[in-house]
């Protein structure tokens, strides 16, 4: 993407939409020396920047003068990925009402679903899955948004994806289930829900380790109690440290 040089009206545009100064976004506008979706130099419109920072009014004021909610900066992420890395559902709902596309990816293919479970933003979560997110797509390196929200330790995210039909065992690139990234990171609640939800217990990573030998080699105790209720392989595997 080739991006002009930015005039000081330019900057003193972003700055009002990063600072949340609707009265001055509207000022700017007035002048007719900006344009709505003015580019810095990784991409960011004022809309990004409203929507990153919790805006709400800046958000709407842009959207009803004509900004582009599609618009993304050089990493391919948008306004929504913004709002939902934020937990920002107000702001996320009028992004989606104008047309933003709900599963646009940025470069490692992360989606806003996936930075939404990240964080751990349950309503924003429910309502991007409930206006269509996909929760089977996939990052670059195949982490599902359920792995996302396993390894991050978020149960009632990891409920609801669950509930909405994410594959249990999805597994990312390297055969690390949800499961599996749970008991090494010490989730025991969010291996319990995995487990309630069918996750093989066995499912190994392409070293050859499964998630039993992960909790017990991270010394993760509840960990272990909740796998061993499903009869494990309790025989050795192959590690790679």
């Amino acid at each position: 993407m080739s991006l002009k040089k930015e005039s000081r009206t330019d900057v003193q545009f972003h700055l009002a939409a990063l600072r949340g100064d609707c009265e001055r976004l509207r000022q700017l506008l007035d002048t007719g020396k900006v344009h709505i979706d003015s580019r810095d130099r990784d991409g960011t419109t004022p809309l990004i920047l409203s929507a990153a920072m919790g805006h709400t009014d800046c958000v709407s004021e842009l959207l009803a003068q004509g900004a582009d909610p599609a618009c993304c900066r050089t990493t391919g992420t948008s306004a929504l990925f913004f709002a939902a890395q934020g937990g920002f559902l107000d702001i996320a709902t009028l992004l989606l009402d104008a047309g933003a596309a709900i599963d646009a990816a940025s470069m490692d293919g992360g989606t806003p679903l996936f930075v939404a479970c990240q964080c751990g933003h349950l309503p924003v979560v429910e309502e991007l899955i409930r206006r269509g997110a996909n929760v089977n797509s996939c990052m670059k390196d195949k982490a599902s948004p359920l792995f996302i929200a396993a390894q991050n330790g978020h149960e009632e995210v990891c409920r609801e994806l669950v509930r909405r039909g994410a594959a249990v065992d999805r597994a990312r690139a390297d055969g690390a289930s949800p499961l599996w990234i749970a008991a090494q990171c010490g989730h025991h609640r969010v291996a319990a829900l995995l487990l309630r939800a069918g996750a093989s217990v066995d499912h190994t990573r392409q070293d050859g380790a499964t998630p039993l030998f992960k909790a017990a080699h991270k010394g993760h105790a509840a960990v272990v109690s909740e796998l061993l209720k499903y009869k494990p392989n309790l025989g050795c595997y192959r590690y790679v440290n």
